[in-house]
């Protein structure tokens, strides 16, 4: 696995806070003695202590947290913060312990009190929504550097503070990690931060303990069925993002019903966005040009308002992700016209989004575009976008999660089948499932929309892209969705180091179709 070590995502200079504080300031149960024991940081992994942390012990899957409260002790904490179970499971580490009756629900404010958030000058960015999330923070981070903003960034992909860079492990970091974040981004002097929110990290606490300046919503749609029990309880979690007690002001793309919903439902005010001509919005995007390099549109709002510009991505999603990230700047303050000539004068959005209809192929052969998009609704959007850029046959190379939602599947196959001349099926993280199994689901779907689609079933994903190249020449264009920007291919609980994007690029050089 890449990236920077996990020390670059907490403050290399934290400023000490009083244990005694914490516990007043959170009225919580004292068990021990707290002397004049102060605090550095916070954390969940007891791998991860480091001296003058607190540790927080929350119920796991397997175990109880406080469990490792020992370890943590051997690693410098000072203190535990657990619920009642917890405390007496921590009793013989010998450490004071601060009882609070969820500690994870308690997690990201205490975090935000050690590390002082609300003392951070820095304009807080947040997007949800089922697609999108990721391109719309880099594109915002992109155009904060174009506008000369030191800013940052957290999404599936990476985690930017200013030009250093970590890789991710979850879309939204845990509240520790979070605020410890922002926290290392305060002391170089980030005044911008991106943030990608999912539902799970609303209905996991993971940004407790934050206020946004500006919240954007791209879109809902089939996805996470198995963490949520319907469309509307999903929404309902991405919707907490909307509240006062979260966020400031909110950008809402209301191209579909649940754009429309979360405008009724929202307690702060709205501005709206739209690609569609027939839905009344605030804001409306025109795309202009689609081509394999770039996306060419026009953002119009009220008052005469307008800028023209172009991104460096496929589709037009990813102007409408582009737009979405433009009204949210204006939003918070910065101007439209300033924008426009920041963009103007460098040609365009100025951003890089890893994995996200990224272009891997070179000027000769066909096209190749990796995409992390795995989803029913994200499948439809690439599909349609490189389908309408490409002069011959559309390949398309997936797999699908194991130990995911199970039920999106067959719509997964099926919308490949109908969008793409010829279909590559291949595993992609089947975890502890049967990877068999999953295949078969996928093909199922495909063969039930176009029993006719010419269908290859390749396990390897190594051995898959290739089969798709060897179909594919000068003129045909593949997508391969999934990995993105991914680095490893999980198979019963071990992360096996692959990168779809080095493999296809050397695929490519093998066929002779290098740069």
């Amino acid at each position: 696995m890449t990236g920077s070590p996990p020390t670059a995502l907490r403050p290399q200079h934290p400023s000490p806070r009083s244990l005694r504080g914490l516990a007043e300031a959170f009225d919580l149960e004292v068990r021990g003695e707290l002397g004049d024991l102060e605090v550095t940081g916070v954390v969940l992994n007891s791998s991860m202590v480091r001296p003058g942390d607190l540790y927080v012990g929350v119920p796991g899957r397997n175990a109880h947290g406080a469990a490792y409260a020992e370890a943590a002790r051997d690693g410098g904490a000072v203190a535990v913060l657990t619920d009642a179970a917890g405390a007496g499971i921590a009793a013989d580490a010998g450490l004071p312990v601060l009882v609070t009756p969820d500690a994870r629900a308690a997690l990201g404010h205490v975090a935000a009190w050690i590390h002082r958030t609300d003392e951070n000058p820095a304009t807080l960015f947040a997007v949800t929504g089922t697609n999108g999330k990721t391109s719309v923070v880099h594109l915002l981070y992109g155009m904060l550097r174009q506008l000369g903003v030191v800013a940052g960034l957290t999404s599936t992909a990476e985690r930017r503070i200013g030009d250093e860079v970590v890789t991710s492990s979850l879309t939204t970091p845990e509240a520790s990690e979070l605020h410890a974040l922002l926290a290392r981004m305060r002391e170089v002097e980030v005044r911008a931060v991106g943030i990608e929110v999912s539902a799970q990290a609303l209905s996991r606490h993971r940004v407790d303990g934050l206020v946004f300046d500006v919240v954007g919503f791209t879109n809902l749609s089939h996805d996470h069925l198995d963490d949520y029990a319907s469309l509307d309880e999903y929404f309902e979690a991405k919707r907490e993002l909307f509240l006062p007690d979260r966020s400031r002001r909110g950008v809402v793309t209301v191209d579909s019903e649940w754009g429309e919903r979360l405008v009724a439902e929202s307690r702060i005010p709205v501005t709206t966005l739209t690609t569609r001509p027939d839905v009344d919005a605030d804001w409306r995007l025109t795309v202009l040009e689609e081509s394999p390099t770039h996306t060419s549109f026009v953002l119009e709002g009220s008052g005469g308002r307008r800028l023209q510009t172009r991104v460096p991505l496929l589709g037009w999603y990813m102007a409408a992700n582009a737009a979405l990230a433009i009204v949210m700047l204006v939003e918070s303050g910065y101007d439209l016209e300033q924008i426009a000539q920041v963009l103007d004068r460098d040609g365009g959005i100025d951003a890089y989004i890893p994995g996200r209809a990224e272009r891997i192929s070179g000027e000769r052969g066909p096209l190749v575009y990796i995409d992390y998009g795995h989803s029913p609704d994200a499948f439809l959007q690439t599909l349609g976008a490189i389908r309408r850029i490409t002069t011959g046959k559309l390949i398309m190379l997936f797999g699908a999660d194991g130990d995911r939602d199970t039920t999106k599947r067959s719509d997964m196959g099926a919308i490949a089948a109908n969008g793409a001349d010829v279909v590559v099926v291949t595993d992609f993280h089947p975890r502890f499932e049967d990877p068999a199994a999953i295949r078969a689901a996928l093909i199922a779907g495909a063969r039930a929309a176009v029993p006719d689609r010419e269908i290859h079933e390749v396990p390897d994903p190594r051995e898959a892209f290739r089969t798709a190249l060897a179909l594919a020449d000068e003129g045909d264009a593949i997508l391969y969705a999934g990995p993105g920007h991914e680095d490893y291919h999980e198979v019963k609980g071990v992360k096996i180091p692959y990168s779809a994007r080095d493999d296809a690029t050397a695929a490519l050089r093998e066929a002779g179709w290098g740069e």
